[in-house]
């Protein structure tokens, strides 16, 4: 690695010998540990309570298999639009009435993919631990067929990608995750965080996780044309 710059807790812009900088996260646990104020277990104690609630109210239903579905399904259609996609949850429900030809439900393609892959990989908990090869299977189901399938899904990156506008330069990003040998060694290092058994709050370790993951991949990939 080059010299980094803006260093700080979360990790660094480290320079890349084509000249753009890339955000590389340092390795969890958090170095200092997380702080857990009045206010922290404040917080942690609603959610808590909050999370109690809705277990218990799932219990009392007809039917909970059908209420977590619906929000799977929302789930879906929320993280799909963050993407681009402009399907609905409308437009998700009426695809899996009616069963029309993805090519006449563009959108809703993604959004079925996510929720099949969703599915999939809670099923797949019952024989594999969450892990990089159980994400690799989730995301392989995730990009079947749709947008991003010619690229390889399943398998880690192999080039840069990046967060902006098209068409601006690589040093103009608004965001630019690690390369992918940066990529590979902060999964690995993830991957040993999420089966490290050091005490830690359940919703804590959950949140460091997704912002790490997330941190990790986030970002399009650069259209080499």
């Amino acid at each position: 690695m080059n010299a980094t710059t803006a260093a700080g807790r979360a990790g660094s812009y480290v320079s890349q010998p084509t000249g753009y900088k890339a955000f590389i996260p340092r390795d969890l646990p958090p170095d200092p540990p997380v702080r857990y104020d009045e206010a922290m277990w404040t917080a942690l104690s609603q959610a808590d309570v909050a999370l109690g609630r809705l277990d218990g109210s799932a219990d009392n239903l007809p039917n909970p298999d059908l209420f977590v579905a619906m929000y799977v399904r929302k789930e879906a259609v929320l993280s799909s639009q963050i993407e681009g996609t402009q399907a609905s949850l409308t437009d998700l429900l009426e695809y899996e009435v009616t069963r029309p030809t993805l090519k006449s439900f563009q959108d809703v393609g993604e959004v079925v993919n996510y929720v099949a892959a969703m599915n999939y990989g809670i099923g797949r908990l019952e024989e594999l631990p969450v892990s990089l090869r159980l994400i690799g299977e989730i995301h392989a189901r995730l990009l079947a067929g749709v947008r991003g399938s010619e690229r390889t899904p399943g398998e880690p990156r192999h080039t840069q990608n990046w967060i902006g506008p098209a068409g601006i330069a690589l040093a103009q990003a608004r965001y630019v995750p690690p390369p992918p040998d940066d990529m590979n060694r902060a999964l690995g290092n993830l991957e040993n965080f999420i089966h490290d058994r050091a005490p830690m709050p359940t919703l804590i370790k959950v949140g460091l996780v997704h912002s790490q993951f997330e941190t990790i991949r986030r970002g399009r990939t650069l259209d080499p044309s």
